[in-house]
């Protein structure tokens, strides 16, 4: 489906002769950009409400590059996880705008200028070192329109850091729980709370964690309601689905 035949659907809707339902399944059903080595989802905004994501371990940088072009080309905002520098580098020479986490490993370019969701996504790590996946929940959260408050290194280990700061899980939306070890971290935080909680496991941990594999099982039984769970290390999934629930949360 090109421009002219959504210009033509238009002309019809303002003639009456057919509904804004039946325009806007006609639109959800726009095709993708064939660019050789990759179909970029161009209209992935319209569907999902944010552009297509890159994910770009197993990409060269001339790929990466290419397919930032024709996403950026659409002024949309644009977001690139687990990119190495050499990556962010090749795309800030193309557009200085661009900007780098290092510990997130993301590239972000920012198009618009959209008003936050009202409500907050809270992201909290049981440690230090699992910062870098909640470092890649933030950027995401924030890219995607969310305001995002973080809380670090608050894990089991000292459950009174977590407890100083009840009052602000308690303001809300829905959680983000990053942690690795035995992850107990979500089920702590899922029973203090009326509000979703996200589990993210990650692949810190000492021999017995199975890279992530022990969190991962600890989230996934966890006794308290109303925690999910994505996979380990995944903070990019974790903050796609917080700000689908923050859009629709009052």
């Amino acid at each position: 489906m090109d421009i002219d035949v959504i210009k033509r659907l238009l002309e019809d809707y303002k003639a009456g002769e057919v509904s804004i339902n039946n325009v806007l399944g006609k639109i959800r059903e726009l095709p993708y950009k064939d660019i050789g080595f990759a179909k970029v989802d161009s209209h992935r905004k319209i569907r999902c409400g944010f552009p297509e994501v890159i994910f770009c371990m197993g990409k060269t940088v001339e790929q990466v590059v290419k397919i930032v072009e024709h996403i950026v080309a659409g002024e949309n905002d644009m977001l690139a996880t687990r990119a190495s520098r050499e990556i962010y580098e090749a795309v800030s020479r193309k557009f200085s705008e661009a900007v780098y986490n290092e510990q997130a490993r993301t590239i972000t370019i920012r198009k618009t200028r959209r008003k936050p969701h009202k409500g907050l996504v809270l992201i909290i790590t049981a440690g230090t070192s699992d910062i870098p996946v909640a470092e890649e929940a933030r950027v995401t959260a924030e890219i995607m329109g969310n305001n995002v408050k973080v809380l670090y290194d608050v894990g089991v280990a000292g459950i009174h850091r977590l407890m100083k700061s009840h009052g602000e899980l308690l303001k809300a939306n829905v959680i983000i729980v990053v942690a690795g070890m035995e992850g107990a971290l979500a089920s702590v935080v899922g029973g203090l709370v009326d509000c979703p909680v996200i589990g993210v496991p990650t692949s810190i941990g000492y021999g017995a964690s199975f890279f992530g594999v022990a969190p991962l099982l600890s989230m996934l039984n966890s006794c308290a309601s109303g925690v999910s769970v994505v996979n380990i290390d995944n903070g990019f999934g974790a903050a796609y689905v917080a700000s689908l629930i923050n859009r629709t949360r009052k």
